[in-house]
C-alpha cells in the first residue's frame, strides 16, 4: 500500500484503520495538520479540486492551509480521516489500489447510478460506500 508515513507523531498512514477509535477521536480533536493532510493526499490519487469537493473547502482555502502550515478544524479532520478508512477499507476489499480506484470512477447501479467517489462529500455517502464495501467483500452483491 506504499511507505508508512508518519502522523501526528503516533500514527502512520498505514494506521489510519478503525482498530483504535480513541487515537482517531484523539486525532479528530487536535486536527490535522496540513503536512498529515499532504502525506494523505500523495497516497490517496485524488486532486486538490475533488479534495476540496469532499470537504467543502476552496481550492484558494486549501492554498492558504498550505502556505500558513494550518491546522484543519475537527469536522475537516474527521471526513478527512473517513476518506482515509474508506480508501483502506477498498484498497483490502478490491485486493489493488487500481482495481479500487477502477470502481471508484465507474458509474454503480447499486449506488443509485452514481460514481462511488461522488458520495465521499457526505458522511452518509462514506457510510454507504462502506456498507457496499462490506457487502462486496462478503460476496452479497446487489
Amino acid at each position: 500500500m506504499g511507505e508508512a508515513l508518519k502522523i501526528d507523531n503516533s500514527l502512520t498512514y498505514k494506521l489510519i484503520d478503525d482498530k483504535d477509535v480513541f487515537m482517531l477521536i484523539s486525532t479528530v480533536r487536535e486536527g490535522i495538520k496540513y503536512s498529515l493532510f499532504q502525506s494523505i493526499a500523495d497516497v490517496i490519487p485524488f486532486n486538490l479540486t475533488e479534495w476540496s469537493n469532499f470537504l467543502h473547502l476552496s481550492e484558494r482555502t486549501f492554498q492558504r492551509y498550505k502556505k500558513e502550515k494550518r491546522t484543519f478544524d475537527p469536522l475537516h479532520s474527521e471526513k478527512i480521516l473517513e476518506i482515509t478508512l474508506i480508501y483502506n477499507k477498498g484498497i483490502d476489499v478490491f485486493g489493488d489500489p487500481a482495481n479500487f480506484d477502477a470502481w471508484l470512477n465507474a458509474k454503480n447501479v447499486a449506488l443509485g447510478g452514481v460514481k462511488p467517489k461522488e458520495l465521499l462529500d457526505s458522511t452518509f455517502g462514506i457510510g454507504l460506500l462502506r456498507d457496499e464495501l462490506t457487502r462486496i467483500e462478503h460476496g452479497v452483491l446487489a
